[in-house]
């Protein structure tokens, strides 16, 4: 029995010094199981396997024994000890299992196959990879400077495997060190224990003013992917006052009476907390401030303003201020009384900053232009306003009232039948202002006036029982005037009718008469003409030896005409 066992070693033994197995590499993850391929390109042959055993490499270069198999139905023996006495085991397919992968297990693993003919060896190369952490900026900066090299901060990431990269960006994009405004040093180290690296890097960087709106942050880029970027950061950034701007907070344009606010800015940081105002030559410093109010303005005010920085007066703005104004002046003003028929003279003065337009409205409604007063009327009577503007927004406005007064004159007294027949209507009109008040001589069963632009109506609905003389009288504290009219009675409903011919008799016996006057000198004419006619047709009858008599119709028309033209 002891003889084959030998010759079985030395077999063995021959063939592991003639036979070379093809090196692979495989790459595993940190902590997790590891899975060597016992022959991952032909797969084993189990038809005629005697057994297949799992070595390893090691540090000292000798092969350390894992397990081995028999065959299939044969339980795995183990024969590791140290590190992977626990950890180690046979898949189904004879590939060898490592679980809680490390570091230490980057080693050269072999497969042995024992057949009854042939031995084959597969020798694998590990590799363990490990995902770096989240990377963080420490020791960050608080404030940068202008033109200053400054550490902006630490960017870590750790235990990875192998060594992650890390790279500085500024607004997303890759900072490259050039040694003088922007300075990178990376470090790498290794945990003593677990063997993962550390890799570190510190950004040393001299500022702009345009890095106030710059974003920071470190991206980490490892093998096993992708990037991982931190949070962008932004950071202040000091530096000294290289700009000052003076504004006019107040909105224009401006006129006499404003209050206009002025503002001194600086585009240092931190900002200047104080500054002097120098308004027209007069020097003015607020502290802890950068405004200043200008109260009540005047055209005085008018000119160049300036501000600047306390402790440096050349580092200043200036801006001009123009205060618009407008002066006008109307005559007459108040309020106006004259007499009808009188003449007023309206003047306006006015004096502007700008260009004037003038409108004119009375009683608030437009008049086309400035009112002439050359006669007064009593229409002219009313509330007159000026309105001034000017292109910059200034209006004024000025006012007077004209009353136009006169002694009250009659200009008609008439009467008329009601539309009933049954009363008498008596319309006064008149003149004059103030109102006239209005006086019958009779009472009335109904008044009602109108009074527009001097102009009195003022009607009586009466019911004459008699023939009457009526007297209409207006007055008022210039003087008063007075008419009679002839007003007949109104004695039941024909009288009525009667009357209301006589009545109007005085008017219309007038028109009659000059109707019928008009007709008799029309016949006459027409008779003188006809009689003209007949005399010349019978001078022709004398020359042509005619009788001298017309006809009976014609002597007939002739004397009829000659009785009208009586």
């Amino acid at each position: 029995m002891s003889s084959p066992i030998c010759f079985l070693c030395a077999l063995f033994t021959l063939t592991l010094l003639l036979q070379v197995s093809s090196l692979q590499t495989i790459t595993a993850l940190y902590g997790e199981t590891i899975v060597v391929p016992c022959n991952p390109t032909r797969g084993t042959k189990s038809a005629n396997l005697m057994f297949t055993k799992w070595t390893y490499e090691k540090d000292d270069g000798s092969n350390g024994d894992l397990l081995v198999k028999q065959s299939q139905k044969d339980e795995v023996t183990i024969q590791a000890t140290g590190i992977y006495k626990d950890r180690v085991n046979m898949a189904s397919n004879f590939s060898l299992l490592i679980s809680r992968a490390t570091l230490a297990d980057q080693k050269t693993f072999t497969c042995i196959n024992v057949g009854e003919t042939d031995i084959e060896m597969f020798s694998t190369q590990v590799q363990v990879y490990k995902t770096p952490s989240p990377p963080q900026i420490k020791d960050k900066v608080k404030v940068l400077e202008k033109s200053k090299l400054i550490k902006l901060g630490e960017c870590l990431t750790q235990d990875a495997n192998p060594a992650a990269n890390v790279t500085w960006l500024k607004n997303g994009q890759p900072l490259t060190a050039d040694g003088k405004s922007t300075v990178i040093t990376t470090k790498k180290t290794a945990d003593p224990t677990t063997g993962l690296s550390t890799t570190s890097s510190t950004l040393e960087y001299m500022a702009v003013k345009e890095d106030a709106s710059s974003q920071f942050s470190c991206s980490v880029q490892h093998i096993l992917g992708p990037n991982q970027v931190t949070a962008p950061e932004n950071f202040t950034i000091n530096y000294p006052t290289e700009k000052v701007e003076l504004q006019v907070v107040s909105k224009g344009p401006f006129k006499e009476g404003d209050n206009i606010t002025l503002k001194c800015n600086a585009d240092g940081n931190p900002p200047p907390t104080s500054f002097s105002f120098y308004l027209k030559e007069k020097k003015v410093t607020v502290e802890n401030a950068n405004m200043y109010t200008l109260t009540g303005v005047t055209r005085g005010s008018t000119g160049e303003y300036k501000c600047s920085l306390v402790n440096d007066d050349k580092m200043a703005d200036t801006k001009n201020i123009l205060v618009n104004y407008l002066d006008v002046s109307l005559s007459p003003s108040g309020t106006i009384i004259k007499n009808i028929g009188e003449s007023l003279e309206v003047v306006i003065q006015k004096n502007a900053s700008d260009e004037i337009k003038v409108s004119w409205t009375k009683d608030n409604g437009k008049l086309d232009k400035k009112p002439v007063f050359l006669h007064l009327k009593y229409s002219d009577s009313g509330f007159y306003v000026c309105e001034v503007s000017t292109g910059m927004g200034i209006k004024q406005s000025r006012s007077f009232q004209l009353v136009v007064e006169g002694k009250p004159v009659i200009n008609r007294l008439l009467k008329m039948r009601g539309g009933d027949g049954r009363h008498k209507v008596l319309i006064c009109e008149a003149e004059g202002a103030p109102r006239p008040s209005v006086h019958w001589s009779i009472n009335g069963t109904h008044e009602e006036s109108s009074y527009v632009n001097g102009k009195l109506i003022h009607k009586l609905t009466v019911v004459p029982a008699e023939n009457l003389t009526v007297t209409c009288m207006v007055s008022n504290k210039l003087g008063e005037h007075m008419q009679t009219i002839n007003v007949s009675s109104l004695i039941g409903e024909e009288s009525g009718k009667r009357e209301g011919s006589a009545d109007d008799a005085d008017d219309q016996a007038k028109l009659i008469v000059g109707v019928v006057v008009g007709l008799l000198l029309a016949a006459g004419v027409v008779g003188l003409l006809y009689w003209i006619y007949i005399k010349k047709s019978k001078r022709g009858s004398w020359k042509t030896g005619e009788k001298e008599s017309g006809t009976s119709e014609e002597s007939r028309k002739l004397e009829e005409n000659q009785k009208l033209a009586v």
